[in-house]
């Protein structure tokens, strides 16, 4: 167990350091392949050494060796982020057939919450390649690990999940993004697949954690009724929640209600 987290915390060093060429450069709509890692400032090529994750940033104290300009934190904190993302959900899966599936939703998460803070768009060319990894990866776990009804619990809840926010959609267009539309699915189909609990959990909480912001914006004086918020974050903020805690909060709530 303890390689396995040793492995996917470096695996998510370097798919961080990714990432960050994927916020940077989708949202402006250019490839994320070429031209290789450049400064921003200068567009001076960045050499390897250069392009250590985190360690990198370290070393040259936050600016670029070719003209001095600031390297922005976040790149850091991206690339950390995500390797204790993998990690984390390496520790809790083990070697698990589902483990590539959550681990390229764990990364498809951290790159769409933070293009949807900067740009308030949820990107179709990440949104939907993540949702056929799902159904790829997903598919080959229940088939190898002898679980049919994952599979059709998957289905159901990519399918159900995506039908609620399509309505939320038509009836406030303005207020739902098609965005959210298809990143419901995504929700839906990777939460369902560990379970009704989790899925139903999941649901709930995207919509309770982005009400609580949307208050907490409104106290604060920093937004109105009609302010718009980005909603993905706190729908995948809700969903990894349930997939910590769901089960217990579901066996706390049906307590609670007596059911």
């Amino acid at each position: 167990m303890i390689v396995l987290i040793a492995v996917c915390l470096v695996l998510g060093l370097a798919v961080g350091s990714f990432l960050n060429v994927v916020v940077r450069r989708v949202p402006a709509e250019e490839s994320v392949v070429r031209p290789g890692s450049h400064c921003p400032a200068c567009t001076a090529p960045i050499p390897a050494r250069d392009n250590v994750p985190v360690l990198s940033w370290l070393l040259l104290r936050g600016r670029a060796r070719c003209c001095g300009a600031a390297i922005p934190v976040r790149y850091p904190l991206v690339e950390a982020g995500t390797a204790a993302a993998f990690a984390a959900v390496a520790a809790w899966l083990g070697a698990s057939w589902a483990l590539p599936a959550y681990l390229v939703l764990a990364a498809a998460s951290i790159a769409l919450a933070l293009i949807d803070l900067d740009t308030f768009r949820l990107p179709f060319v990440i949104v939907v390649p993540t949702f056929a990894a799902g159904v790829v990866l997903l598919g080959l776990a229940s088939v190898l690990g002898d679980a049919p009804a994952a599979a059709g619990r998957a289905v159901l809840g990519a399918a159900g999940l995506w039908l609620l926010y399509r309505v939320l959609h038509a009836i406030n267009p303005r207020g739902m993004g098609y965005g959210d539309v298809r990143l419901a699915g995504v929700v839906g189909l990777y939460l369902a697949w560990l379970g009704w609990d989790r899925f139903a959990v999941g649901a709930f909480l995207g919509f309770l954690v982005g009400g609580l912001f949307g208050v907490l914006l409104i106290v604060a004086g920093r937004g109105g009724l009609k302010t718009q918020i980005p909603y993905g974050p706190y729908m995948l903020a809700g969903a990894w929640l349930a997939v910590a805690v769901g089960p217990g909060i579901a066996t706390w709530y049906l307590q609670m209600s007596g059911l």
